[in-house]
């Protein structure tokens, strides 16, 4: 019997072997001595004995027996050798009293390399074991700013206070996420039950992670059970058995495909980029309500219930004042066929998941979450309850379960900027941002390039109010910089001027020149309409790929409201700007744009992707100012940029690259 499962694990290590020539990679088993050549260890130390993951022995410590395995640590020497007769002795080992002698391994980045034991380990690989007991010796790499490393230090942190090695995470900051969602402490440490739990429910959930495919999915078990968990309740699955967690996963599977995949958000720049089925467009002709559209097919009757769920209220905030004048736009679009309501101060996962849960319970049958915080809470009550339709304000941060929705602010920015130049008495402008989030910074370039496409030689001082103990407006009119572009909105109870391109007069006082529009209640208007054209499953987002209803002028949801003020000619130069926009005629972001470091971002006669837009993490060259580092930024500010902040390191890759590669700097 145990000869047989020999031949078994040798036809899957020649199957492997092959698999890795086929594909360029060394066939055998890593070996850390040669990894360790080139690595700069500045300490050992002996962890004692430890429960290992199998997963996470890799290779060996020299290159003695390296040959006699494939990379995944099933054998490759012939049926009828002694190396073949030891392999058969612990297999029968293992079916009759299991191995219980520990292995001799070194780790390196939570990676294991087997210094005595490698047919132990090749054994317990193959009947699918999940760990095996080792003595373990840790060498520590030095510090260093790269990914792996930064990530190696916050699984370090990790075992120092839960003393599980099965946990290896992707992504920074993850760690803490899942303490979060224990409901643990950074630095606290794990009890004996803590640890018992945890162990039980990780095994049983990598289990099926891997039966059903996980493992080609490019998310580690790590990650997908840290989405698993806040998307279930950590305390709920901790009682979950394999059957439940199999069907848990069944139902948030796009889900952990489309994060593993790192597709892209699929940007709709049109309402019409959806076209509705031919029985669609027939029904459309019909003269049935709205309701008949937008209502599920159980007879139900009533108006259609829209909630909105706000992170502040319309008279703190002026984001939310403008999505509090698109819902009663919306009810005014359709009288009598709608019925909205709306839910304040959601400014935590707790208080957005109540919010969204009240609002399903009051029967909602369409929900619009409308900030970027309330992503997360937003897809856990999708996938509880699949009949709803959820839409989060958001651009490029992708989901499966619930579609997002944005506006092309840039278009509008690029008309503040032209503007701007037009009537200022000087070469200085200034530009006050918010957060450094996706979107934000394509909003700052398009201002600098439409002054610039204006005046040459316009300079933006660019201002954080992001930052500590700051106030950009004081610091720009204290540079002598009296053309400024600043909020762009105010709220109902706001006495301030600023908001929109001011200019600061002779006598103090500001004046309000131009404005760009969020004009939501023609957003969610053209939403509904897009549902009433192609029903329900327009919303229907499973096994799709991430989209984001990413409209502008051209829609009719940006605009740039002019003062009448403005020089006649000023008035007609932006008419004109706009309706090429509008038309696709002129885009903002093409021909010859160049970053402050030099780069060409976009040459002759091209223009920038949607993606190169909305994920840009660089400044134009006529912007004076930097983008804020983290600890610069206020508590609040560093918790959006952690959700949506720009990834600057991708950038500085990019860069590097440039230089050596295209030859495009200047």
């Amino acid at each position: 019997m145990a000869l047989y499962d020999y031949s078994r694990a040798l036809k899957a290590g020649r199957k492997q072997y092959q698999a890795s020539l086929s594909k360029g990679e060394h066939p055998y088993l890593p070996v850390l001595d040669d990894i360790l050549s080139y690595t700069d260890i500045v300490s050992e130390v002996n962890q004692g004995l430890v429960d290992i993951p199998l997963e996470r022995i890799v290779g060996t410590r020299t290159a003695g027996r390296t040959n006699a395995f494939a990379s995944n640590f099933m054998p490759l020497l012939a049926e009828k050798t002694e190396f073949a007769a030891k392999w058969a002795a612990l297999y029968d080992h293992q079916m009759e009293e299991g191995i219980h002698d520990p292995i001799l391994v070194y780790e390196f980045m939570n990676k294991y390399y087997v210094q005595e034991g490698n047919k132990r380990v090749s054994v317990l690989k193959y009947v699918g074991a999940f760990s095996i007991p080792g003595m373990v010796i840790r060498l520590l790499p030095r510090r260093s700013d790269d990914k792996e490393n930064k990530l190696y230090y916050e699984f370090l942190d990790f075992y120092q206070v839960s003393f599980n090695s099965a946990v290896w995470f992707s992504q920074e900051g993850s760690y803490n996420r899942l303490l979060q969602v224990m409901g643990l402490e950074p630095g606290q440490v794990w009890d004996d039950d803590t640890r018992s739990y945890f162990k039980a429910v990780y095994e049983r959930f990598a289990k099926v992670f891997a039966s059903q495919g996980g493992n080609a999915i490019g998310l580690t078990c790590s990650d997908a059970f840290l989405i698993y968990a806040e998307l279930f309740d950590y305390e709920t699955i901790k009682q979950n058995t394999e059957t439940q967690i199999r069907k848990d996963l069944e139902k948030i599977w796009p889900e952990l495909v489309l994060r593993g995949q790192g597709g892209d958000v699929e940007l709709l720049e049109q309402p019409e980029e959806e076209e509705p089925s031919s029985k669609v467009t027939k029904a459309v002709k019909s003269p049935k309500s709205l309701m008949n559209w937008l209502l599920p097919s159980s007879g139900e009757q009533g108006p259609l219930k829209i909630s909105f769920v706000y992170e502040k209220t319309p008279e703190t905030s002026s984001w939310t004042y403008g999505h509090e004048l698109g819902r009663l736009y919306l009810e005014e679009a359709f009288p009598g066929e709608v019925e909205t309501f709306f839910f304040n101060q959601a400014d935590t996962d707790e208080k957005a998941e109540e919010a969204i849960n009240l609002a399903i319970a009051a029967g909602s049958h369409l929900i619009f979450t409308t900030t970027p915080r309330m992503l997360q809470p937003s897809v856990k009550a999708a996938v509880k309850h699949p009949q709803v339709k959820i839409l989060n304000c958001n651009v490029n941060i992708m989901s499966s379960s619930v579609r997002t929705y944005y506006g092309r602010m840039y278009e509008a920015k690029f008309l503040m900027g032209a503007i701007a130049a037009a009537i200022a008495e000087n070469d200085e402008l200034g530009y006050i941002a918010d957060y450094p989030i996706y979107g934000s910074l394509a909003n700052i370039n398009a201002f600098a390039l439409g002054a610039r496409m204006i005046n040459p030689r316009s300079m933006i001082h660019l201002k954080w109010k992001a930052k500590k103990d700051r106030n950009a407006l004081e610091e720009l009119t204290g540079e002598g910089i009296t053309y400024i572009s600043t909020d762009d909105m105010i709220t109902p109870k706001s006495m301030a001027r600023e908001f929109g391109l001011v200019h600061k007069e002779e006598d103090g006082t500001l004046t309000t020149l131009a404005t760009p529009l969020w004009h939501w209640g023609k957003f969610y208007e053209r939403i509904v309409k897009l549902i009433r054209q192609s029903g329900w499953s327009s919303l229907d987002t499973k096994g799709k790929q991430a989209v984001n209803y990413w409209w502008g002028m051209s829609a009719g949801v940006i605009d740039v409201i002019c003062s009448k003020n403005l020089p006649r000619g000023t008035n007609r130069l932006i008419t004109f700007l706009t309706n090429s926009i509008k038309a696709g005629s002129f885009h903002p972001f093409e021909s010859n744009i160049y970053s402050r470091d030099g780069i060409c971002r976009c040459g002759e006669n091209n223009k920038l992707t949607p993606k190169e837009i909305v994920t840009m993490n660089w400044l134009v060259e006529n912007i004076v100012g930097t983008i804020p580092e983290m600890s610069e930024m206020t508590e609040e500010a560093r918790d959006l940029v952690k959700l949506q902040g720009i990834n600057l390191e991708k950038d500085t890759e990019a860069k590097a690259e440039s230089h050596e590669n295209s030859g495009s700097s200047r």
